[in-house]
């Protein structure tokens, strides 16, 4: 049975998302997305984002209702995408750019993202690997911001030698942290 979860601000403030039952889908916290969009809160506005592992769409869809421009939202599961397709379509919004997508496996043709999420799957140990991904296809703009979502605390060490860790937090099981991409 499929579970739901809440846009928490702006334009969709309040409305429901419904969240598939699958075993790995593991959407982002209320507590953690109010304190990742707050971090986030002078860079949303008319930014380009990328959702690399969509699930619930909870990143991508608050991002959206706080003023992103676009959001690119990638998952590997057939029912996921079906399922942010209907979001997408039931909050009126063009600005999802929904695809099914292998990450780490597709060649990425997209224009560079101003801000990434990077929330896989904690099981399969991913997001060390797709942040050389990110940078290796060139999809960050020269400052972009991109989130990384994991069951334990990553160190600058564990990311590409040009991107900086600016903020940290864990809450319960899961650690968090912003870190911003330096130079061209």
């Amino acid at each position: 049975m499929p579970g739901e979860i809440r846009i928490i601000a702006g334009l969709w403030r309040g409305r429901k998302i419904v969240v598939p039952n699958m075993p790995a889908l593991r959407p982002t916290t209320d507590q953690v997305r109010e304190t990742l969009f707050n971090w986030l809160s002078n860079d949303i506005v008319g930014a380009r984002c990328l959702d690399c592992y969509a699930g619930s769409g909870a990143l991508g869809f608050e991002s959206l209702s706080r003023g992103a421009r676009e959001v690119v939202m990638l998952d590997h599961a057939k029912v996921v995408v079906e399922q942010l397709k209907k979001t997408a379509q039931a909050l009126n919004t063009q600005a999802a750019n929904i695809h099914q997508f292998t990450f780490l496996k597709d060649k990425m043709t997209f224009p560079p993202f101003d801000i990434v999420f990077v929330d896989p799957p904690f099981a399969e140990d991913l997001c060390v690997k797709t942040a050389a991904f990110l940078e290796s296809q060139c999809l960050l703009m020269p400052n972009a911001l991109i989130y990384l979502e994991h069951s334990t605390p990553l160190a600058a060490t564990d990311l590409p030698a040009n991107w900086t860790l600016l903020k940290t937090k864990k809450t319960g099981q899961v650690a968090y942290h912003l870190a911003q991409r330096q130079g061209p």
